[in-house]
């Protein structure tokens, strides 16, 4: 069962001035069950996963556009959303509060507008989570099917969970891989960089610089889909079969190694900023 307001949804124009509230109580930086962009199954997470079971609450004031139920099917919003309600606010964004209770449904079909801390009810177990009563937020750019990383747009609380750069491989158009760390001596021509993926974080931004120029970067601002495909943004896109090849593995950048002596510098950094810095020397032929 769905239940839509009338409403003009235009294209988003993000505000770096924008913040939303909580749709639940605050937790710390570094406890998220979900991080944005992070890979579920053979996609990128477009939500931000909570790690308790709360109430949830508006995150700003706007108008209820839609109720999802747990077996609805929507053109733009996946049934896994489960019990889901979606909100239009001023600015032209949509945020979205998935995996509730069947419980307080006849009280979200009953919502037509609401406050920043209007309560939507409890989490519940109608998402795909498999069993896990974890809040699901995304917040979208309905216009052109944008999911934008909530936490730049909430307050932070505590610390970011420390990254690493790891076993960096160069991946070659014929499917080779080297290994950074030994090898040093490469053929020039374009490459794909991965490290070891952290299980409880991800970088909000990846750079890669070959002789102190900048040559590509990834950031986990937001997510676009194309073709039916969710992607990063930015100068190039990358499926999540691209950015995460296996569960173990994170594309850093894709570079191309010109020929001579060339120190390669990898920085990956959290969303406060803080950044963690390897370089290489590698001699193309």
């Amino acid at each position: 069962m769905k239940k839509f307001n009338s409403i003009l949804i235009i294209t988003l124009i993000a505000s770096a001035s924008f913040a939303f509230d909580w749709p639940q109580n605050e937790i710390m930086s570094d406890t998220f069950s979900v991080y944005f962009g992070q890979p579920r199954g053979e996609l990128l997470s477009t939500s931000l996963v909570f790690s308790g079971s709360e109430e949830i609450k508006a995150a700003e004031k706007g108008q209820v556009t839609c109720v999802l139920s747990e077996h609805d099917e929507d053109d733009l919003f996946e049934s896994t959303l489960g019990n889901a309600v979606i909100i239009a606010h001023e600015d032209n964004m949509l945020t979205v509060y998935a995996n509730l209770s069947s419980e307080e449904q006849d009280m979200r079909y009953e919502l037509k507008s609401v406050e920043s801390g209007t309560p939507l009810g409890s989490c519940g177990n109608s998402g795909w989570q498999e069993g896990n009563a974890l809040l699901e937020f995304q917040v979208v750019d309905i216009g052109a099917k944008t999911y934008v990383n909530p936490r730049i747009l909430m307050p932070r609380f505590g610390n970011e969970t420390p990254l690493f750069i790891r076993n960096v491989s160069a991946l070659n158009s014929k499917g080779q891989s080297f290994d950074l760390n030994t090898q040093k001596h490469l053929q020039s021509g374009t490459y794909k960089l991965y490290m070891d993926r952290q299980l409880n974080a991800t970088p909000y931004k990846s750079t890669v610089l070959i002789n102190g120029a900048a040559v590509d970067s990834i950031t986990y601002d937001t997510l676009i889909q194309q073709k039916g495909r969710i992607s990063t943004s930015g100068k190039k896109s990358y499926t999540s079969k691209q950015v995460y090849p296996n569960l173990k593995r994170q594309l850093l950048a894709e570079v191309t190694v010109p020929k001579g002596h060339n120190k390669i510098t990898i920085i990956v950094a959290d969303i406060l900023g803080k950044e963690k810095s390897l370089t290489y020397t590698i001699d193309a032929f």
